[in-house]
């Protein structure tokens, strides 16, 4: 069975929706969805969004992020997220997302290594707003059409050009041919026992980049995140405490109540500062303390950390919570230049999939949102201004006689086999609890 659109987007989290509703109105454009539309790691997102809140802080933005990762960043990248930040965060309003205000302003909050409150914000649920927003925006769109539970396998190609994907709906296989396919398929969270990631994330586009010899870049650099929630009933995925937390005022206390770390420093750092008072205690957590401030204000800011706190029997606002560093973010991925275009011909990637060099080593606190949104309209851009002068191109596809469970199960395999080969040092450390 054979199918054709214009562009292909896989995955419906920030970036292929919003690549979406950036695409020219004349194309005829698919969503696919590996799982349900709201499986993804936006709709997790607490923190916020960062941005430059004018010119005047662009240099300081640059190089908050540039110490955070290492220095190990692209400085093009970086000064492209930072210049076309606030204009992003402009569109979002305009589409609808309801960004928290003080006195008619924009409410900007502070987080790990950033020198200046700089992050817009939605109480701690902006990933579920943001989502919410753009899902909405998308289904109103009658030139996109939105495909859940849908797999894809494979892409076509020939000559390192792209001409589809291979995708399994309902169980059928289906050859979609198109001008353009934009991986969108989120990061490596699911391939670790201990993650605060979407289960279903283990890395498609990294995979199908390694088969089909597409550049990768930077897959060693693996986030692990300073602040899960501890919790004995623990199974899949973690819940995050959001760096926001700290950012207003949270501190970190071991088991004799002492605070042993500078809260907002690189989550590198936090992380490893943790491992070190875990490891010296035999404690397998410590604790994060804001039961100091006005309960009023941690129910108005805090209102879902409050509540699934209380599930596991911690009422923040009386007694601290139990944390446990977890892995969280992948800065490395498929590489893609300023416009999100892979080295494969008419293929893009983008969101937490692509590796576009903005974050270097470690990813600086609620800079993914923001380059989410950045390159998936950069790219969407790129598409609006080639389209026309190309032809959909139908070329022979593969027969695939594996279900998806046993291609999701082959590409779990894969990529830790790759990480394995370029990060052996410390392949140990990242899967000690398989």
């Amino acid at each position: 069975m054979n199918q054709v659109y214009d562009v292909v987007i896989v995955g419906s989290g920030l970036s292929g929706l919003y690549c979406a509703l950036n695409l020219d109105s004349n194309l005829n454009i698919l969503i696919v969805s590996k799982g349900q539309l709201d499986e993804n790691n936006t709709y997790l997102a607490q923190g916020g969004i960062s941005t430059a809140k004018n010119d005047e802080d662009l240099d300081s933005y640059i190089q908050d992020t540039l110490n955070a990762g290492q220095h190990k960043n692209d400085i093009s990248a970086v000064t492209t997220l930072a210049k076309e930040s606030m204009e992003n965060i402009t569109l979002l309003e305009k589409l609808g997302v309801p960004f928290d205000r003080i006195d008619g302003n924009l409410s900007f909050t502070k987080e790990g290594a950033h020198s200046i409150n700089r992050i817009v914000h939605v109480k701690d649920e902006t990933g579920k707003y943001l989502w919410k927003t753009l899902i909405d925006c998308t289904k109103e769109k009658s030139n996109i059409t939105i495909m859940d539970n849908t797999y894809l396998a494979d892409i076509i190609y020939r000559d390192n050009t792209c001409y589809g994907g291979i995708i399994f709906n309902k169980g059928k296989q289906v050859n979609v041919y198109s001008k353009f396919i934009v991986l969108a398929t989120g990061g490596i969270g699911g391939i670790f026992n201990d993650s605060t990631s979407q289960r279903i994330l283990i890395g498609d586009a990294i995979t199908l980049a390694l088969k089909h010899n597409i550049k990768v870049k930077d897959l060693e650099y693996i986030q692990f995140h300073p602040t899960g929630l501890y919790d004995n009933d623990y199974y899949g995925r973690r819940f995050l405490i959001s760096e926001a937390v700290r950012g207003e005022g949270g501190i970190l206390l071991n088991e004799h109540g002492k605070r042993f770390v500078n809260e907002l420093l690189p989550r590198d750092i936090v992380t490893n500062a943790i491992r070190e008072e875990i490891r010296k205690s035999k404690v397998p957590y410590v604790f994060l303390d804001i039961s100091f401030l006005p309960k009023y204000f941690i129910l108005k800011r805090f209102p879902m950390i409050y509540e699934k706190c209380l599930q596991v029997g911690i009422d923040i606002s009386k007694d601290p919570m139990l944390v446990i560093p977890s892995q969280h973010y992948h800065m490395g991925g498929v590489m893609v230049d300023l416009d999100s275009k892979s080295s494969m011909h008419r293929l893009y990637v983008i969101g937490e999939a692509a590796c576009t060099g903005i974050h270097g080593k470690n990813r600086l606190a609620s800079n993914s949102l923001l380059e989410g949104l950045v390159f998936s309209k950069r790219g969407a851009d790129s598409i609006n201004s080639s389209f026309q002068s190309i032809t959909i191109k139908k070329v022979p596809a593969a027969q695939i006689n594996q279900t998806p469970n046993e291609l999701s199960k082959y590409n779990k395999q894969l990529l830790k086999k790759e990480l394995q080969r370029r990060s052996s040092d410390l392949y140990d450390e990242l899967f000690d609890n398989r």
